[in-house]
């Protein structure tokens, strides 16, 4: 299996991080995906990718919550990274009209020089967008070519806006959400195509049940798969072999 998507450098791992790959290791996660946060996160990071290398795999950009006035100087970092090495994708970036409205114009403004970052340096662009996944798809229809594709991260959307994800060349990343039981996912993934599925954990964040309300980490993407699996009526098997098939096509 593949977590496309865990925030482990941060501090809810500081203590127990050896364990947590550990537990990777003996259920055979073999990509972790870190998308960055801002400024902040970069550094514990970038450590996290050195000291397990075959493992943990770093992305680049500035999440929707983290714009704020003078957002600009966050992105000329942002930037910076890009050109001096190689990260796996464009993350993680987005809007986000859940906490706070104030900095929409700018939310809207970090996402299309992004988008234009993960065009330019031909990599994956990974999609926030929590209570704004139609402003996310209008934004990213307007940016798409040949070069743009990704993930949108943490799905929870309907059948109607899968579709159009999909077809903007886009993947689906389901993570916790569709082991609740009134996330509203069991209605929803029956219908999603396996070539577009990605699976993910958001960790610490969004732990699947049974430890909703804990902190998640990367094993528990069997849960997900577990999930996935029982929705739509095929072996746990033909989902991990379907979801890893994707993740290493989007991330080469």
């Amino acid at each position: 299996m593949i977590d496309t998507h865990a925030h482990i450098y941060l501090e809810e791992f500081k203590n127990d991080i050896d364990e947590v790959i550990l537990r990777c290791d003996e259920l055979e996660v073999e990509k972790i995906y870190m998308p960055n946060i801002d400024h902040t996160s970069i550094d514990d990071m970038l450590e996290l990718e050195q000291r397990y290398s075959k493992m943990c795999v770093s992305m680049m950009g500035l999440h929707p919550c983290s714009v704020k006035k003078g957002f600009e100087k966050e992105l000329y970092l942002v930037e910076e990274w890009l050109g001096k090495r190689k990260f796996a994708g464009v993350g993680e970036i987005g809007t986000d009209l859940y906490w706070d409205k104030t900095f929409w114009k700018e939310q809207q403004e970090a996402l299309n020089i992004q988008l234009d970052f993960a065009k330019q340096y031909e990599i994956p662009a990974i999609l926030h967008c929590r209570d704004s996944i139609d402003e996310t798809i209008e934004l990213v229809s307007k940016k798409k070519d040949d070069r743009l594709s990704g993930i949108f991260h943490c799905f929870s959307g309907s059948v109607e806006q899968a579709g159009k994800i999909i077809e903007l060349g886009f993947y689906l990343g389901i993570g916790g959400v569709a082991t609740f039981k009134n996330g509203g996912m069991d209605k929803v993934i029956p219908h999603l195509p396996m070539d577009k599925l990605v699976l993910e954990t958001d960790s610490p964040y969004l732990s699947p049940v049974p430890h909703r309300g804990k902190r998640n980490e990367p094993a528990y993407v069997e849960l997900v798969a577990n999930r996935i699996a029982e929705l739509k009526s095929i072996s746990v098997e033909e989902v991990k072999e379907a979801t890893t098939k994707n993740a290493k096509a989007i991330f080469g």
